[in-house]
Order: C-alpha cells, then sequence, then structure tokens
C-alpha cells in the first residue's frame, strides 16, 4: 500500500472532492448519479454521513451507520461549507497519533483499511457527483498516492463489497485506461456513465 498516511491520502482527495460539492446547482438535486439507488442529494447526505462517522472511526470509536443518512441538505442552506468543514475535521481525526495503526470500529478492522474505505468514497462519489451535475472531475494526481492506494484496497476488499452489493461487478475499459477509470471500473462504475 502507498507509503503516504491515511490523512496526507485524505487531505489530497479532500482538495478535489470539496469543490465538487460546492459546486452543485440547487437545480440538479434530484438528478440520478452512477450510484443507481442514490440521486445527487441522497449521495451528498451519504457522504456526510462517511465524513462524519469515520471522524469517529479514526478516533477509535464506533460509528453508525445502522441509521439513513440524515438529510443535511434540507437542513441548512450552507450545507456546502459544512461538507467542507467535516471533510477537513475528517482529515484532522485521521492525522492524530496513531489513528492509522491498529484496529478500529466494530469491524474489528485494520485502521489504514478503514481509512481507505473513507478515502475511496471521497473519492469514488466525488466522481459520482461530477458527473450527475456536468463538472470536470480530476482526481488527487499521481505523486499523491491516492489513485494507487485505492486500487489496491479495491483489490483486496473488492470481493466481499460485490458479495455485500456495495461494489458492483467489474466494467471493462480500454488498453488505454487511466488509473482513474480503471479504479471506477473495479468498483463496478462505468466510466463513460452519463445522465
Amino acid at each position: 500500500m502507498s507509503e503516504n498516511s491515511i490523512a496526507d491520502l485524505l487531505k489530497a482527495a479532500t482538495a478535489h472532492a470539496v469543490p465538487v460539492v460546492r459546486a452543485i446547482p440547487d437545480d440538479r438535486l434530484t438528478a440520478p448519479t452512477p450510484c443507481a439507488e442514490y440521486d445527487v442529494k441522497a449521495l451528498v447526505n451519504h457522504l456526510f454521513q462517511v465524513v462524519v462517522q469515520f471522524q469517529a472511526l479514526a478516533a477509535k470509536q464506533n460509528s453508525d451507520f445502522g441509521t439513513e443518512a440524515p438529510d443535511v441538505v434540507a437542513q441548512s442552506p450552507d450545507w456546502r461549507d459544512r461538507f467542507a468543514e467535516e471533510a477537513d475535521k475528517l482529515v484532522a481525526a485521521w492525522s492524530a497519533p496513531g489513528a492509522d495503526e491498529g484496529t478500529t470500529g466494530a469491524m474489528d478492522m485494520p485502521a489504514r483499511t478503514v481509512g481507505c474505505m473513507a478515502l475511496l468514497d471521497l473519492t469514488v462519489h466525488a466522481w459520482d457527483l461530477a458527473r450527475a451535475t456536468g463538472q470536470e472531475y480530476e482526481a488527487a494526481p499521481g505523486s499523491s498516492g491516492v489513485v494507487p492506494a485505492l486500487r489496491e484496497a479495491v483489490a483486496g476488499l473488492g470481493p466481499t463489497a460485490r458479495k455485500m452489493g456495495v461494489f458492483g461487478e467489474p466494467v471493462t475499459v480500454p488498453e488505454d485506461a487511466s488509473e482513474l477509470d480503471r479504479l471506477l471500473s473495479e468498483t463496478g462504475r462505468d466510466p463513460r456513465w452519463k445522465p
């Protein structure tokens, strides 16, 4: 896995996810996304839940994914700013000494793997939201280590994630596909998806 810390990887991914969320127009909140079970608003709410709950996991506390994601978008018109604040808190939580060491959460998984799960959502769902709202999405640069770390994590998590319905079956991509397109395809997304 990448030599970069989870905090460094999350910081790089956040820098690319936050502008996408900030640029979501209100009139696209009901648009479909590459995640068939979510429209844009529901996916933003899911991403909020991930960003908040994975702060607790960084602190070796349990998370609460058993309930439906709160409708943060409906709660306040400043949800875009709140997302940026919570994403910064996520990076800070994973920057704490020992956050990516040992195990964490009710699943009792390696903390680094759990951190990669948050990283995956920040990267792939930012792409989903960009695609659904007509934005360009550029993943964190190769030098950040984000996409290689995620491809390695997906290779390990993939079989279980597919059984649980979290990932779809891999999608075939051209030989010259980018690393991001390969990552997307490995999670069951078609990189050519359009609304």
